[in-house]
Formats: structure tokens, sequence, C-alpha cells
């Protein structure tokens, strides 16, 4: 009697299904990416323009959620528009624009036609001796200076003197676009050669597709106003596990020291007095993270300092009546954020020097690009009408001029009592209380600086070049005249700020080193990654300085790169390499004669050895520290403050540009009903074998076993 086997297994044509579905996925996973390869071109070197806000509204610009896309069209001249605007006919477009027509009037042109411009690349230009590009407002940081409709209303909102007479004020401007810039010129010869090949017709007629096309990615997570994305924030940050926070208030740290060593964690006594020498560290454009700022900041911090050098070498130092602290703000960009928090800090006892301290306050502002010799003496008109602080305003004036004296390449100048103070730090620490101050610049009415806080306020704006012979070594040591004019600037309020602490005897031999502002200079505003930088900083900081210049926007994560050189740089120059181990150095409170308190303690990489073989690490003993730069806004949660600066900056999930050819709506289409019919057809197919699998795929009868 014959028996056969049978079995429940899969069914066998399921089980080829899923093996092909599955192999279709894995080829999906493997091959992805080399498919989006081959379509589209990355553009790694751009800078995009980002969403700012305040108290009351948003600046900037943004991308839709999905990205933009649109067809390229370049414009070299103002007529190229009339193509975007009117007559092309594939819009959206992508414009590439030529540096030298990013100005106030194509902008608003554009800016007037939304549904037709899908967003805008802006190439670098080269800037000569007579054009400008300012996108910064004419009257910056107004309102949040010292001057306001209720004191000093003949000087508020710049009604006498324009200082950055020509500001566009673009980088205040709200676009619905998004605006990338492109750094990289070999980039932006990729996207013309793509445009010639692609998108030109013939004989002025419409190009056939497939057209080239660009699609830019800067999506905004925030809105409106810092106010209402810092409250979403904050609702996130208290119900949801999860949170999602849309903005982060603009922050970072302020550097200063002190001349002779203080205990900072009890303060000074109120009879203590304090000179203040003052400058800003940061600047800004109208992209994100691209700010050279070398007349705007650079010139003005290095200048300080190298009078920082130079003042700690006077021999009498430490018996001077007088201490002198250097301050570098940061945030002063954005309505004085350093410089505020700092007032606020004095005035609430958290910081160890105190407002009643202040003898008198000497900041530098703009000052590399003098026309003549000539440096300015600004002070303010309001608080003079005050006799006693006249009388010490007409001191450190006296003081000034006399120390100036012994430099000829400098000449001080006055001003007339019936200007304003130009936007400086002084505003912020006068509103607070009538201190005797002045601020040193190369201007007497409005700015000298043609690019005020925009993408060419590079070393070049400032006169700072090389021969093109030289290694970047040399170029590093190579004193140039900038360097030269901006010492001689130096040894003048080194000098200064000597007789201000009560010096008399070495005043003439206080000298600022060329030297050392040139490095400064080179590091900067050329390549941050060199060989005194690398020196003074600490090895796991090494990954900060790279072959480009730094940038000094305030930015959101802190300390920034400029920070923390800057930091460091004072303490080179200003501290003293001490002979203490790594484990000393990190933890001196083991140590006789050492304190955290009077002294910060850096271990740093040091100078090369001889061979050049290893570096020599050492500790660095200094009076420098870090204090915080946030608005007193963020702290006393005064999201819609009038008195403090509310600039934070929205968050964003991804920052991309990229180039691909895209076909024409026809047959894009047709290619998509093609594969949904594709789809149906498989879909009826599959659910006809499935149904029929029984007869389709009848499994061979196993040999049953026989008997006899």
């Amino acid at each position: 009697m014959a028996t056969t086997r049978g079995g429940s297994g899969p069914d066998p044509g399921s089980r080829g299904l899923l093996l092909l579905s599955f192999s279709v996925v894995l080829a999906g996973l493997c091959g992805g990416n080399s498919v989006e390869r081959k379509i589209y071109i990355p553009l790694n070197k751009t800078a995009p323009c980002v969403r700012l806000l305040n108290a009351t509204h948003q600046i900037g610009c943004q991308s839709s959620i999905s990205g933009d896309t649109g067809v390229i069209h370049v414009v070299e001249k103002e007529e190229d528009l009339k193509w975007v605007l009117t007559d092309g006919p594939n819009p959206p477009y992508m414009v590439l624009l030529e540096g030298k027509l990013f100005t106030r009037d194509v902008m608003e042109k554009l800016k007037g036609t939304t549904s037709r411009i899908a967003g805008l690349a802006v190439t670098l230009a080269k800037p000569n001796s007579t054009s400008s590009f300012s996108p910064s407002v004419q009257c910056p940081n107004d309102g949040f200076g010292i001057y306001s409709n209720s004191y000093g209303p003949e000087f508020a909102h710049c009604k006498k003197t324009l200082w950055n007479e020509l500001g566009n004020g673009l980088a205040y401007e709200d676009f619905s676009f998004p605006i990338f810039l492109l750094e990289d010129e070999n980039e932006t010869k990729v996207i013309k050669q793509c445009y010639q090949d692609h998108n030109l017709g013939q004989n002025g007629s419409a190009p056939s597709f497939p057209l080239c096309a660009m699609q830019l990615f800067s999506h905004m997570h925030a809105v409106i106003s810092t106010a209402t994305c810092m409250r979403r924030s904050f609702i996130q940050s208290t119900f949801s596990i999860n949170p999602e926070i849309v903005c982060d208030p603009l922050s970072d740290y302020n550097v200063w020291s002190m001349l002779k060593p203080i205990n900072t964690s009890v303060g000074l006594e109120p009879d203590v007095r304090v000179v203040v020498a003052a400058t800003r560290l940061d600047s800004r454009s109208f992209f994100w993270n691209v700010a050279p700022g070398a007349e705007s900041a650079v010139a003005s911090f290095v200048t300080q300092l190298a009078a920082a050098e130079a003042l700690h070498k006077a021999p009498d130092v430490t018996t001077l009546s007088r201490n002198v602290m250097f301050v570098f703000f940061q945030g002063e960009t954005f309505d004085y954020i350093g410089s505020s928090r700092m007032v606020y800090d004095m005035e609430n006892g958290k910081f160890p020097v105190r407002l009643e301290n202040i003898d008198s306050f000497v900041e530098l502002g703009q000052v590399a690009l003098r026309t003549s010799l000539d440096l300015w003496m600004h002070t303010d008109p309001m608080s003079q009408k005050n006799e006693s602080v006249k009388n010490q305003v007409e001191d450190l004036l006296a003081t000034l001029e006399k120390s100036g004296a012994g430099v000829p390449e400098v000449v001080l100048r006055r001003l007339a009592q019936s200007q304003a103070l130009p936007p400086s730090s002084l505003q912020r620490f006068l509103r607070a209380r009538n201190i005797s101050g002045v601020v040193l610049a190369d201007h007497s009415g409005s700015f000298h600086n043609r690019y005020y806080q925009s993408i060419y306020d590079t070393a070049e704006n400032i006169n700072v070049t090389y021969p093109e012979w030289q290694s970047p070594e040399e170029d590093l040591n190579f004193v140039t005249d900038t360097a030269k004019a901006l010492a001689n600037v130096a040894t003048v309020l080194a000098r200064a700020l000597y007789e201000l602490a009560g010096g008399t005897n070495f005043s003439s031999s206080i000298q600022a080193d060329p030297q050392t502002v040139t490095r400064l200079l080179y590091g900067f505003l050329v390549r941050a990654n060199n060989s005194w930088f690398q020196s003074i900083l600490k090895h796991d900081l090494r990954s900060y300085l790279d072959d480009r210049p730094l940038q000094h926007y305030i930015a959101v994560s802190s300390p920034t790169n400029t920070t923390y050189v800057v930091q460091y740089a004072l303490a080179n120059l200003t501290g003293k390499a001490t002979n203490l181990t790594r484990e000393q150095c990190q933890d001196p409170s083991k140590v006789p004669n050492e304190s955290k308190d009077l002294y910060e303690y850096s271990w740093v990489q040091g100078p090369w050895n001889s061979n050049r073989t290893e570096r020599l690490p050492q500790c660095v003993r200094s009076t420098v520290r870090l204090a915080r730069a946030l608005s007193p806004a963020f702290e006393l949660s005064q999201w819609s403050s009038t008195e403090y600066s509310t600039w934070a900056e929205s968050r964003w999930k991804d920052i991309q540009a990229r180039i691909f050819l895209i076909a024409s709506k026809e047959l894009e289409f047709i290619t998509l009903i093609v594969g949904f019919s594709t789809l149906v057809f498989s879909l009826i197919v599959t659910y006809c074998i499935n149904a029929k699998a029984d007869v389709l795929f009848v499994a061979p009868r196993e040999p049953g076993a026989v008997s006899y």
C-alpha cells in the first residue's frame, strides 16, 4: 500500500514574492547614495542667510520646509532681471546674482515678485577703491545707547550724524526666499557652465529641457519675534519629553583682565579706582558666520591687545595707584549684548568690579583707516553738563594728548562738544552712571569704513597685504604698514593708560611691538592656523584653527573661536610662563603662593623645540578671565524688553545647496502616469498570480513508500 507525506510550510509563490521584495529593498538601500551622487552636484562652500529675531520682528531668510527649487538664471547686469521678473517661461527661477548687483534696489525688485523667485545665490564681487557695500543700518544700535527721546533728543536716532551713511539696511530686512553666498569660485564656474550648457536658448528663444536647476535648503523653525519663539521653546521644555527648541539667544563671553591681580571671590572695595580700556570683538554680515570685521572689530581689538602687552612691560605697574581693566566685549553689534550684561552684573554685585570703581573709560572704535595722522577723541556732550564730569573728561583728553605728543605718527584731535558719541560700549555705561569717557576713532563724522559689517570688510579693506613670493611663515612675521600704524595707536593708548593709572616715570619707554600687531592681524584676518596661534592655545583647542581667517559672529554656541583665541592671546601677551607641571597647572590650589582667586592658569602647547620635532608645553599664569555675554533680557525672561538686547537666532534642521538637471512638467507628468500605471499593472499581476498560485506553483509529489 502506497502512502504520501505532505507538509504545511509557506506557499512557494508567496515565498518567491517576499524574496523578490527583499532584494529590491536591499538594492535600493545599497545603491541609493550612488544614484543621488549621479543626479546632484552638492555645493559645499556656501553661507546661508538665516533668520534672526528680536522683541518686535524677524529678519533674514528661509526656504520652505522641503527646500526651494528653481531654474538657474545668471544675472550679470540689471537688464538680465527682466527675464526673471517677467519674460522667462519656466518660473520659479533661482537667480545667480553677481556680487556687484547685490544692492537694495535689485533686492527690492526681487522681493516684490516672490512668485517667480525661488531663491538667490550671490557670488563674491571684487571690491575696488570706489565701491562700497554695507548691509547694516545707517544708525547702528539705535534705541539701545544713551540717547533717546527723553535724554539727549537732539542726538537720538543719529539726527546730527548718520554714522554708517552708506548702510542700505539689507541685513535687517525679512526675505521669504533663501539667499546663499557662493564662497568658492570653482563652484560658481560649475554653476555657470551648467547654465550655459542647458539654460541658454538659441537666438533669443526659450531653452529646451532638461534645464539646469538649483535647490536650496534653509528652513527656519522660529517665526515672528523672540518673545514668540522663546515662549514656544519654554512650553516645549516644560511639557515635552523630547522638547524641540526653536530658537536660542545670541550669547558668548566677554574677555577681561586686570593689570594688577584682584581677588575675584570678594571683589573690589568702593575706594579702589579702575581705568577701563574697552573694545568690541564681534561683527556680522548679511550671511551667517561670515563676519571678517577687519575694520569694524579686528583692528581695534588687535590694537588693544598690543597696548596691554606694552603696558604690562612697564617696570612699576605693581605700584600704580589705580588698576587698569582691559575688556573685550562680545555681541556689541546686536544692541550691546556684552557691555549691557557687564553693566547689569556690576550693578547687581555679580562682577568683582563695580560701577563706582570706574575712574575713567577709554574705548577703541574703528582705528585702521586714518586718512591722515589724525585720531579723533569722541566724548558725550550730555554727561558733561555735569561740571565735575566735564572737568574729568577735560583731564582725560589732556592726558591722551600728552601721551600722543611722543608719537609723531598719531595726532589726537578734539571734536566740538555738540557732537554725539558714535555707537560704542561707553554708551551703555553712561546709561547707568556719569563717568568720564572717550572713544578713539579714525573718523570725526561718518565711518570711513565703506564695508561696515559686510563680507568685504577683509584684510584688503585695511590694506593688509603680503608679497606673493613669501611662505605662510614669512607672512606671519612680515610687518605691514598697517601693523606699524596700529602699533603707534597702541603705544599712545598704553602710555595714556599708564598715566591715567598714576604712572609718571616710564611713560616714554612704553612702546607697542609692531611684530605682535602683525602676527595678530595675520592670524585673525588671513590664516588662523599658524605656528604662533598654535603655540598659545591648549592642545584640545587646535581644531578651532584652520587655514582661513577667523569669523567674528557672536553665534549661540560659545565660546566662539574668536573668544578663545583672544583669551589665550591676551594671556600669552600679559601673563607669565611658570614652572608648574601639568597637574599643578590644572589644580594650583595645592601649590604654595598660587591662587585661583587671583590668577587663571592655562596649560598651552608652547613653541617648537630647536629641532621642530615636538612642542614644549608650559603653564601660563595670567589675570585673563571670561564673563558671560548673555543679554539680561534672557536672565530676567523679559523677551519683549526695550531696555536690553533681545536678539535670538532661529534653529534649523538642514543647510544645503545643490544643482541638478530638471525635466519639463510634461515629461514629469508622463513619467508619473507611466509609473502609476506600472504600479497598478504590477498589483493586478501580483494579485492574479497569488490567486492562482496553487495551480501555477504545484509542488511535485514525493515518491511514497511501496510495499509488496
